[in-house]
């Protein structure tokens, strides 16, 4: 009865008060998803600090640790097994995260991963970590130079033996007979890619030459929905591209951590051939990526369809899809 008087004689008042609390009703749902998007890689954050944050209470006590676990010589054993059973939960349950191929990696003796790089890498976390407990392999890993001045990367890289890397170094780490892995697209693909998936290597060949040099076997790898987990904008693109060219830092903002399906697929080892340049290795090594991801990337890539890939049904939808459309071919 109150608001009916008040309304008689103050309509404006009253109509104005309603249409505010409307407008920031809508504003408020309108913006939340947006606000998630762009807080949800901070989850990603959080996990490597979390790590960091193990490793450090492990460097700190270590003598106490060791003496419980004498049977570990290597100092950071222990602590990467640590870290390394975090991230392998965390892949299980927010991506459903499966390796196929693993069987291409040799179990002992040296080999170069040479993968697809997404906007955040990820799932080299997971497949090294993966690697770890299944294979009590480590995956050394060649990283870009700016991550070295992040507080706390300091103390991962040294654990999980990560390296800026010049081709010297790394072609040392593989004559001492272990894994190591490259992405020639590096941040600029992180950063300029898209869910076309195109690689984005700009003629780099260092790669190659650390694999001819060091006479290893080179396996291509790439993981299935990458780009739907975490995205870039997709606006002023070109003003970011001549930003990053100046400064060589990532600054294209990033969106995403969207809980998607992901497999990482390990394709079949490009054995050392001597008779080839470095730049027939790169087109060889480029060719067996765009393949795996032809055969394994729906094209473009969807978010929804890869939250979808998350459901059994839905995976034995595609496979008997698949089965319908080479039964197709065959006739």
């Amino acid at each position: 009865m109150d608001i009916f008087i008040n309304f008689i004689k103050n309509p404006q008042t009253i109509l104005s008060a309603y249409i505010d609390l409307d407008y920031s009703l809508w504003l408020y749902r309108f913006l939340t998803p947006l606000m998630v998007t762009f807080l949800l890689p901070l989850v990603f954050v959080a996990l490597i600090y979390i790590s960091f944050l193990v490793l450090f209470i492990y460097k700190l006590h270590r003598q106490v640790i060791m003496r419980s676990v004498q049977t570990d010589r290597n100092f950071w054993r222990v602590g990467r097994k640590i870290v390394a059973a975090i991230w392998d939960a965390h892949a299980r349950i927010y991506h459903g995260y499966e390796v196929i191929g693993l069987d291409n990696v040799p179990r002992e003796g040296p080999a170069l991963i040479i993968y697809y790089h997404g906007a955040i890498p990820i799932d080299m976390y997971y497949l090294n970590s993966r690697m770890l407990l299944q294979r009590e392999r480590l995956i050394y890993t060649v990283g870009d130079r700016f991550l070295f001045k992040i507080p706390g990367w300091g103390t991962i890289s040294e654990a999980f033996q990560i390296s800026p890397g010049t081709v010297q170094s790394c072609v040392s780490i593989l004559r001492d007979g272990n894994l190591l892995a490259i992405s020639p697209g590096g941040v600029y693909e992180a950063q300029f890619g898209d869910h076309y998936y195109e690689l984005l290597w700009r003629n780099r060949l260092g790669f190659a030459k650390v694999a001819q040099e060091a006479k290893v076997p080179v396996i291509p790898c790439f993981t299935q929905n990458l780009r739907e987990g975490f995205r870039q904008l997709g606006i002023f693109r070109t003003f970011f591209m001549r930003l990053y060219n100046k400064v060589r830092i990532p600054v294209y903002p990033i969106y995403g951590g969207f809980p998607v399906k992901f497999r990482t697929y390990l394709g079949k080892p490009i054995e050392y051939d001597e008779n080839l340049t470095p730049q027939e290795l790169q087109i060889k090594v480029a060719t067996a990526i765009e393949d795996l991801i032809n055969e394994h990337q729906r094209l473009p890539g969807s978010i929804l369809w890869a939250l979808l890939d998350r459901l059994p049904a839905f995976k034995r939808y595609q496979k008997s899809s698949a089965c319908a459309t080479s039964t197709h071919k065959s006739d």
